[in-house]
Formats: structure tokens, sequence, C-alpha cells
């Protein structure tokens, strides 16, 4: 009798088990159901909502957003792509650096170069020159000069006055009357603005100010005067980036209109397009371009809307030793 009672006590807790599991499967069936259903009628699980509700609380702190970049660099992006430094004929540079802090640079171009004339026809007459260089790189002060064998001098100048202060200028100077100029900035670095102001030979004036609105927008204006030509003129501009994406608008009273778009497809790869409208000559312009950077070389080429293709690669093959190839085609004429 005592075996037989056993088996009975036992027999019961197994069904007990048995129910407790199908009640748990039970559960998790209904759960599952509820959350298919919730996702075909487009509502969201309740640990999203809460998540959402999370990101929706953290508001954007407007005292403490990013420095923009300067007025003058506002399409960087989009001029390097769009913008290489184009050449015909041929070009060596060779840099060698002394030390940490100089080097010296060396360049040889040989090629057409146009001359102004007042015809639609173009100019050219084939020249060639030697450049000597050389390069003092501090973290607070940078020195660039460059002399020609025509004798051209072409200087360079950065330097930190303080932390937020710069002060940037460049110069010209040449035998050719009336062809030397300079020109000095000032930039100032706040926590979310900068503001620049240019003087320059000429009776040269500018200021542009350029401010943060949120994390990724900024808007900008400028002012110029130039008194040797009595001329004057304002623009306004606005910039909106991203990881992965930068666009651009620009507006100015000298009739200019540019927009601007790069897209960053991978770390290597980056596609730009513009356009350049010009309301008081009517003329537009738009072009499209790529910018695909390997480990030692780079290329970059673009199409305009003019029909002119154009191609720039360089390589790196040694410290300070760069090979560069450039090709334009446009008008039925190849240029190398």
């Amino acid at each position: 009798m005592a075996d037989k009672s056993f088996e009975e006590e036992e027999s019961k807790k197994k069904k007990r088990r048995v129910k407790r599991v199908n009640c748990e499967e039970a559960d998790e069936t209904r759960r599952d159901e509820r959350t298919t259903m919730a996702a075909s009628y487009g509502q969201v699980p309740t640990t999203q909502m809460d998540t959402k509700a999370e990101e929706k609380s953290k508001k954007i702190d407007y005292f403490d957003l990013p420095c923009p970049i300067p007025y003058e660099e506002i399409q960087r992006e989009a001029f390097m792509s769009l913008k290489p430094e184009l050449f015909e004929g041929l070009r060596f540079d060779f840099t060698k650096g002394l030390n940490q802090k100089f080097a010296l640079s060396h360049s040889v171009a040989m090629g057409p170069t146009e001359l102004p004339s007042q015809s639609s026809e173009t100019i050219k007459i084939p020249t060639a020159h030697y450049e000597f260089g050389a390069n003092f790189i501090d973290p607070k002060l940078m020195l660039v000069g460059r002399v020609m064998t025509d004798g051209r001098l072409n200087a360079r100048l950065k330097c930190d006055l303080t932390d937020k202060l710069t002060l940037k200028g460049n110069a010209q100077l040449t035998s050719e009357p009336h062809m030397s100029h300079g020109m000095a900035t000032f930039d100032y670095k706040g926590s979310d603005y900068r503001a620049q102001f240019q003087m320059g030979n000429g009776a040269l004036f500018g200021a542009s100010y350029i401010q943060s609105v949120t994390p990724h927008l900024s808007l900008g204006g400028e002012v110029f005067w130039a008194g040797q030509h009595h001329k004057s003129g304002v623009g306004i501009a606005t910039r909106y980036n991203t990881d992965k994406m930068v666009a651009t608008a620009q507006v100015a009273s000298t009739g200019m209109v540019a927009l601007s778009f790069v897209q960053k497809v991978s770390e290597k790869v980056s596609l730009a397009t513009d356009f350049i409208y010009n309301y008081l000559s009517k003329e537009v312009t738009s072009s499209v371009g790529y910018d695909y950077i390997l480990r030692q070389c780079r290329l970059r080429g673009k199409i305009d809307s003019n029909g002119c293709t154009s191609a720039f690669l360089e390589e790196r093959l040694n410290m300070g030793l760069n090979f560069i190839l450039s090709a334009e085609f446009g008008n039925g004429i190849l240029l190398l």
C-alpha cells in the first residue's frame, strides 16, 4: 500500500510539472503573437518605445555647439574633388626634409602658358621654369616660400597669436608693374562661431562671420570693399554636414549662386557635384566628379556641362617624391 501511495504522489507531481511547462510555452506564444501583430499594425514594442522616448528626451545643447570651418573654406570638400591643380606638359616635384620642422623643395615644370587676350582664341607659348622652396612648419608657426627663375617670389605665413586668434598672410612679388600683391587675414575662432577680417593692397578689405546653428548646420555671411576698383559686395552661405555628406549653398551680390554636394560612399571614395549660376550674365555651369584615395595614390576626375572631362592622378613613390599625371579633354582637344 505504501508503494502504491508513493507512485500516485509521483504521478501527480509529474502532471503538475507538465502543466506548468505548457502554461509557460503558451505565455511565450501569446507574447510572440502580440509582437507580430504590433509590427503588422505599425506599432512599436514597449522596449523600443522606451528607447525612442529616451532619444527624444535628449535635447540639443545649444550652448555646446561645434566650431564651424572658416567661411572661405565652406566648399573645401567639393573643391578638393572637382578642382584639382590641372596642368599641361611635365612637372617634377621633390621635397627633402632636413629635420622635423624644416624642409626644402624643388620643382621643374615644362609646358605652355596662357597669355591674356581680348579675342576668344587662347594664346599659349611654351615655357619652362625651376622653382626652389623652403618650408618651416611648427605647431604654432608655418612659413612657406617659393622663388622662381622668372623672378616671382611667393610667400605664405600662418601664426597662432593666441589659442583663438590666428594670423594668415600671403604675398606675391614680381618684376611686372602692378602685378605684386599681398593680403593679411586675422582669424578668430570662438566656441561655436568663427570671424575673419582681411586686408590687402589696393585698398581691399573684407570681413566674414559663420555661426553654428545646430550640431550639423551653420550659417554665415561676408562683406568686402575693393577701393582701387570702387567695388563692394555682400554674400551669405549655409553648410550642412554629417559623417556621410556635405551640402553647401552660397549667394553673393556679384551675381554668383553656388551649390555643392559631396557624398562619402566609403572611407576611400567620395562623389561630388556642384552647380554655379550667375544671374547677371546668365551663365550656368555644373559638374560631377569623384575622389578615390588608395594607399599610395589619389585619383580625381570630373565632367562638366561644357563637355570638358578631366582626370588627375597623384602617386607617392617615396618620401617627398610624387608622380603626377594630369589630363583634360574638351572641345575636341586633349591636354596632357
